[in-house]
């Protein structure tokens, strides 16, 4: 598709701009229209790369819109937890089981077999906590698991052995026995290139390759109108050309992490094999662990932290020096943050999902969204790293408040350098673009998904907004 733009603000210009086989062919005042393009009348609205989203996980957060919310703000209480789960039970056929997502500990505690047998017990259970790492199945569910749970150093146990329903890192080993199909990513892809994102980093470890088949497969077909990079482990069983490798993930357990040694040897072999990793930090204790591994390893370009949910001030100058860029979510301070403030130490509530002390360190940041465990929508993530207020409206760390625009720029930057120069519109750059409805400088007073237009992905207009 070529495609004309007529009167588009580009970097504080008023231009004019022809894009031809899938990259921006000319920029320039007074251009005129061809009878081969189709013409987009931009008013002055400004023109920006397309937003990438530098952590998220495709396959979950398409799998989200088909599971039951289990947390807050939609579940607040035990009693809540057992209307909800007990509509759902009363309405899917027998047998059938009900995904539960988004669960925290201030709902009912910490969950078990048991309490989710007292709620449902003819069919199987299985709700995933809003950390990601944490599935808990009721009875039926682990029964349908069978000896996949046999002598798994991820499956929690009581004094007597018995299976407690809590299972770790067991997403890939609970799709291969659950059987689920492949969620809905058509819908997904539509709503992330309404958001104007054009691209993303997948941050699923996929440790058998087999996501990687699968979001190939709707890159190609185009359910997945945008481009895909992946931090998966290791390689699909058959290449996978229309995903691009990123950053390899190294998941920390917060609850059980290695030995200095162990994840410095891991992070070796990651290096030598080429690529730069990016490392799951969420806790004080991680973060310590890893910049000591990387000081032990030396770091390489792509090398990134992920969450970084607690920085110590001392690691702030480590992380510039060692040139790591943070991959943070500024939603989550919105979302989440009631929670923090009654959970965390008292030593790190000041300390929470940093973003402007870690700029004026000199360390590069990128927010994102970590959906579906954090807000998918990039232009809300952007008003919570403004605002930085919970829901009940109360201010977390004021003073790590940035700018609208810095962290538009965070989103605008290329996938290999998270926080890094924001991408810009010049003669030959591809032609992934967003269209706002207003000039910049306004639109930001407001950052709002509204303000999307239209977007165009490869050359192509993939999304107007009517």
């Amino acid at each position: 598709m070529n495609v004309f733009i007529r009167g588009a603000e580009v970097a504080g210009q008023i231009l004019d701009v022809r894009i031809r086989a899938g990259v921006i062919a000319e920029l320039d005042c007074g251009l005129a229209p061809r009878p081969d393009e189709e013409l987009v009348v931009a008013n002055s609205g400004a023109l920006i790369a397309g937003l990438h989203d530098h952590h998220i996980h495709l396959l979950a957060a398409a799998a989200a819109a088909d599971s039951v919310d289990c947390g807050p703000p939609r579940v607040r209480t035990a009693m809540e937890l057992g209307q909800t789960l007990g509509a759902v039970a009363a309405r899917l056929p027998k047998g059938r089981w009900i995904r539960g997502v988004n669960y925290h500990e201030s709902v009912a505690g910490a969950l078990d077999r048991e309490f989710i047998d007292r709620i449902v017990s003819d069919r199987p259970v299985r709700i995933q906590h809003r950390g990601g790492a944490l599935w808990t199945l009721n009875s039926a569910g682990l029964a349908a698991l069978g000896a996949s749970l046999d002598s798994d150093a991820d499956v929690e146990r009581d004094a007597a052995g018995h299976p407690t329903g809590r299972l770790w890192r067991f997403d890939a080993r609970l799709r291969a026995a659950v059987g689920t199909a492949v969620p809905d990513l058509a819908a997904l892809g539509a709503r992330l290139i309404a958001f104007g994102i054009t691209s993303v980093t997948d941050a699923t470890p996929d440790e058998d390759g087999s996501g990687q088949i699968t979001l190939g497969a709707a890159v190609r077909d185009r359910r997945l109108p945008i481009g895909v990079h992946v931090m998966s482990a290791q390689a699909a069983a058959q290449p996978v050309p229309e995903l691009e490798a990123g950053p390899r993930k190294l998941l920390l357990r917060d609850h059980d992490l290695p030995n200095l040694d162990d994840l410095a040897e891991s992070i070796d072999y990651v290096h030598k094999a080429g690529r730069a990793v990016a490392i799951h930090c969420v806790t004080r204790q991680s973060l310590v662990l890893t910049l000591a591994a990387l000081r032990a390893t030396g770091t390489i370009g792509g090398d990134r932290i992920e969450h970084a949910a607690v920085v110590p001030p001392e690691t702030r100058r480590d992380l510039a020096n060692m040139s790591l860029a943070v991959v943070t979510q500024p939603s989550f301070v919105t979302e989440r943050g009631d929670q923090y403030l009654a959970s965390v130490d008292d030593e790190d509530r000041e300390l929470l999902y940093p973003y402007a002390s870690l700029l004026a360190a000199g360390v590069r940041v990128a927010p994102s969204s970590d959906a579906p465990f954090g807000e998918i929508d990039p232009w809300r993530t952007i008003r919570s790293a403004v605002h930085r207020t919970t829901r009940s409206g109360t201010r977390v760390v004021a003073a790590e408040r940035v700018s609208a625009r810095i962290a538009l720029a965070g989103f605008l930057s290329s996938p290999g350098d998270p926080g890094g120069p924001p991408r810009r519109l010049q003669v030959g750059s591809p032609a992934d673009v967003c269209l706002l409805t207003e000039p910049l400088a306004v639109a930001l007073t407001h950052p709002d998904a509204e303000l999307v237009r239209v977007v165009i992905r490869a050359g192509n207009v993939v999304f107007r907004r009517l």
